[in-house]
């Protein structure tokens, strides 16, 4: 498999890896089956991110996925972060391999449910993915 510069750079040096301990949203995303798991926490203040980290069981393209992703929503609304997609993680990396590209999904997961976790302890509406 060929792996763009981008996914090997944020593979072997993850941005925002580790745990936020006074995150007010944390999500989780996976299949323990395959072996790729995503934790993804986020602080909240007047609705923009301020802090997120991840921490990711996986392939490089997981890690690298999960890397991108918090980079991309880090100082975004939540309805900016919400829209993050997919395509738009492995457009930031510059492309993943066709058979890795469940872990961009599973990043856009693992951000929407930390998005829902923050809603719901605030007590407000969850909000609908179009992810199944």
């Amino acid at each position: 498999m060929i792996y763009s510069d981008k996914v090997m750079e944020h593979f072997y040096s993850p941005r925002n890896m580790g745990v936020l301990i006074d995150a007010n949203g944390i999500g989780e995303a996976g299949d323990p089956k395959c072996g790729d798991i995503m934790k993804i926490y986020i602080k909240v203040e007047s609705n923009i991110i301020t802090g997120v980290k991840f921490k990711a069981f996986g392939c490089g393209s997981a890690i690298a996925s999960s890397s991108i992703a918090t980079e991309l929503i880090k100082g975004k609304t939540l309805e900016e972060a919400w829209k993050l997609t997919n395509k738009s993680v492995i457009e930031a990396l510059q492309g993943l391999p066709v058979i890795k590209e469940h872990c961009s999904v599973l990043a856009e997961q693992t951000i929407h449910n930390a998005i829902n976790n923050y809603r719901k302890l605030q007590k407000l509406e969850l909000w609908e993915s179009n992810l199944k």
